[in-house]
């Protein structure tokens, strides 16, 4: 969505192809076999990883598959007349193996320019490197084509891919709009507090994640267990790929730790709205004005949205010093409460000052505002974007 906004301010038309759509529909194809949790494209995928068994009836199903998608693409290309490919993490990521392969044969075959936009790649996800379907993959995900032009979001998705495949890439980082201020509480959320069930004198600590194991949940237990004020830790998303068991250990390890953790994500989704049972919906983006305090304790990401979103709303962040963070978004000199895989009694008293001390966070949030504007704004986007324009098309093609 971000880049098909700063493409169309450009004045280009984007169009799309997906399983699931809330893009015009004058604009789109939706094909539900394409999305990655289609029910016979999700019974095929669990069988084929944690396992080295493939059948030959599954051979015929992932070719019949691809012809399938074939079909439906040819008929995109041809309905919308594309001139530019951006797929969004299926060249790089095995959730829909046939439809991989289908895109590859035809960008092989058209030639038609492709900027792929790889999020995630097979090698990051332990569960997915015992397969039977490896020659697919090493074909399609990631496929290397001359029209293709390979983007990443950070440094060491760049190296792995050039050091596995010979492939090179242009890092794009995750972006957002902060040339535009971010919006604050309105009418519609004013009631969110009540809504989550919090006292008026309680903090609001949220974790804007899914619950999955890589989020690093029980570290933001553990700090609200420890901080000896009075809050609650509020996590917005539900259970993730990881299923249901890493929800419910999360929930044991907060009655554990005696903290008072609202699973809500009953009364969040992407954007504002009213449930099946009547109950009222909010936006991720309503939580964050409310909020006292950000935790993102991830151990493993390939960026960190949630990382930026904090920074928009202009909230101070507790963050794990994983990987990414330390090797692409620390050295840019981000002031946040910072801790290694385990939470110290430093961790402790900073995160105590921040919320104490108001204008402490108001120093620290101007600043980070800051920086992301210099180096996480839509101009790094606008600036990424042309330099893979100018590639595909020459400098006055586009």
């Amino acid at each position: 969505q971000l880049r098909a906004e700063v493409l169309e301010e450009k004045g280009h038309v984007c169009y799309y192809f997906s399983g699931l759509s809330d893009r015009p529909p004058d604009r789109s194809m939706v094909v539900p076999e394409a999305h990655f949790l289609h029910p016979e494209i999700r019974e095929r995928h669990l069988k084929f990883f944690g396992s080295q068994s493939r059948t030959a009836d599954d051979t015929k199903w992932i070719h019949a598959m691809r012809e399938f998608f074939r079909a439906q693409l040819e008929q995109f290309f041809e309905q919308f007349k594309i001139d530019l490919l951006i797929p969004e993490n299926v060249l790089s990521f095995p959730q829909n193996i046939p439809l991989s392969l289908a895109l590859t044969e035809l960008i092989a075959e058209k030639g038609i320019p492709t900027i792929a936009h790889n999020h995630d790649f097979t090698w990051e996800r332990k569960a997915l490197l015992v397969n039977p379907v490896q020659d697919y993959i090493s074909m399609a995900v990631p496929p290397n084509l001359p029209s293709i032009q390979h983007v990443v979001i950070n440094s060491s998705a760049s190296h792995q891919l050039a050091r596995r495949r010979g492939v090179s890439s242009v890092i794009v980082p995750n972006v957002m709009n902060f040339e535009k201020p971010a919006p604050g509480p309105d009418e519609y959320s004013s009631d969110l507090r009540a809504a989550l069930g919090l006292e008026p004198d309680e903090l609001f600590i949220l974790q804007p994640t899914r619950v999955v194991q890589r989020k690093g949940i029980e570290h933001a237990i553990e700090l609200v267990s420890r901080l000896d004020m009075k809050a609650a830790l509020v996590i917005s998303h539900a259970a993730g790929d990881d299923g249901y068991e890493y929800l419910e250990r999360v929930r044991e390890y907060a009655e554990l730790m005696g903290v008072k953790a609202l699973f809500m994500s009953n009364i969040f989704d992407d954007d504002r709205g009213i449930s099946e049972d009547g109950n009222k919906i909010y936006s991720l983006w309503d939580a964050y004005p409310h909020a006292n305090l950000v935790t993102y304790p991830s151990m493993i990401e390939g960026f960190g949205n949630a990382f930026l979103e904090a920074l928009y709303f202009r909230k101070p962040i507790v963050v794990n010093n994983y990987t990414i963070y330390a090797t692409d978004i620390r050295p840019k000199g981000f002031n946040v409460i910072l801790f290694d895989d385990y939470i110290t009694d430093e961790t402790v008293e900073g995160t105590r000052r921040v919320l104490l001390d108001q204008e402490l966070a108001d120093q620290m949030c101007s600043q980070n505002y800051r920086l992301a504007l210099k180096y996480y704004s839509y101009k790094t986007l606008r600036s990424k974007l042309q330099v893979l324009l100018d590639h595909a098309f020459g400098i006055a093609g586009m």
